[in-house]
């Protein structure tokens, strides 16, 4: 059996050259023929009418589009981990690493052509670290290409969080290597200042019986773009791709999965949380997943909800599944875009629960679920307070 199902959605104005058919389903190249190389120039400079850019505001990423080179002072890195875990500065000579995927576009390739060291983070074989490995980038407002390597061996188990904050514009790649047997939480949060752009691209590689939970938050910043995507090498695989997007007035969040099933008896699942409130907010959700002809006995399914707090703000989300073969286990996919619920606000109003710890309530059970899977109960804390925080802001902007 092959099938392949496209299915745009989006919530808010439509811009023309942006939206294609409205809610109708359309043509899509096989998400398996997408060009791949290490190489820049074998990317045209992107214009924004190309099938992956065409919802990001190509004037707003600073040049990173045409590889700007980089400026001003380089971004901080902090790093805490526990023993036994290494941590290695390289140059990008180091054999390891491009290993884990290779670039699907022309930022993520001069990512890869301009950074200078990277950082690399290995987990021993058979060691179970409880302890979160703390990865904290700093911007202090240059232009920058980075790097970075997580690498889990043979039955090792960890747990990373990586906080990007400050101000920047950024473009990295991200590599994810899972030995057989390895097991990784990454939780990347995105918590930059009003005004940073950040483009990267993450690459993951699950070896036989590996699992990996990756979470995504993006709270801050001007443009944030993510590319996700996770490859299987062996059967046995598991990844579950978990994201929380919350979107201010003028803010652009994009992210871009892609989950690619090879080999047989694997599971994937996708799930992504977004609200958006004030004028111009502009979040932007796909999600491919790929089931090869090869890949018997998949189990996956993919999963994207956005609430639209305010008036002019829009979500767009695609789900995309592919498969070339009948014989898994199951696939599917599901989208919704939604207003607030004014009946909802009623009903806690009516007994006695002021406007604004009213929606405060709606939107924590909104976000609770991803913030209780994240694991990693200060985190948790952490998030759901800065979430507050921007309702506050949004509720004192509509009493004006």
């Amino acid at each position: 059996m092959t099938a392949t199902t496209v299915t745009p959605h989006s919530h808010g104005p439509k811009d023309p050259d942006q939206v294609r058919g409205g809610t109708d389903p359309v043509p899509v190249q096989s998400r398996a023929e997408r060009p791949a190389s290490f190489d820049v120039a074998d990317f045209a400079v992107p214009n924004g009418r190309e099938e992956e850019w065409r919802f990001t505001p190509m004037n707003r990423l600073n040049g990173l589009q045409a590889g700007a080179a980089e400026t001003g002072s380089p971004a901080q890195v902090d790093v805490a981990a526990p023993a036994p875990v290494r941590v290695e500065t390289v140059g990008r000579d180091d054999a390891r690493l491009g290993r884990t995927g290779t670039p699907e576009d022309r930022v993520a390739a001069q990512a890869w052509t301009s950074f200078g060291r990277a950082l690399v983070v290995t987990v021993p074989a058979g060691q179970q670290v409880s302890e979160p490995i703390q990865v904290t980038l700093t911007g202090r407002g240059g232009l920058e290409y980075g790097h970075a390597l997580f690498a889990v061996e043979t039955g090792a188990s960890a747990t990373v969080v990586v906080d990007f904050r400050g101000s920047a514009t950024f473009a990295d790649n991200v590599e994810i290597d899972l030995a057989d047997g390895a097991a990784l939480t990454l939780v990347s949060v995105q918590d930059w200042d009003a005004g940073a752009v950040h483009v990267s691209a993450h690459h993951a590689r699950l070896g036989r019986d590996a699992r990996l939970k990756h979470v995504l938050v993006t709270l801050g910043g001007d443009v944030v773009r993510f590319t996700p995507s996770a490859r299987f090498t062996g059967p046995g695989g598991e990844v579950e791709l978990l994201g929380l997007y919350f979107a201010d007035a003028g803010q652009h969040q994009e992210q871009r999965l892609f989950v690619d099933h090879a080999v047989p008896n694997c599971t994937s699942n996708v799930v992504y949380k977004g609200a958006l409130q004030g004028a111009g907010a502009h979040t932007v959700w796909v999600g491919d997943v790929l089931i090869r002809a090869a890949a018997e006995a998949t189990q996956t399914y993919e999963i994207n909800r956005n609430l639209v707090l305010t008036e002019g703000a829009r979500a767009d989300s695609v789900p995309n599944l592919e498969i070339e073969t009948g014989e898994i286990r199951g696939a599917g996919h599901a989208s919704a875009t939604g207003r607030f619920d004014d009946e909802q606000l009623f009903y806690l109003q009516a007994r006695g629960i002021p406007q604004a710890e009213a929606r405060r309530l709606v939107v924590r059970g909104f976000f609770h679920e991803l913030l209780q899977q994240i694991g990693l109960p200060d985190v948790a804390e952490r998030l759901g307070a800065s979430i507050e925080a921007r309702l506050d802001r949004g509720t004192q902007e509509d009493a004006r």
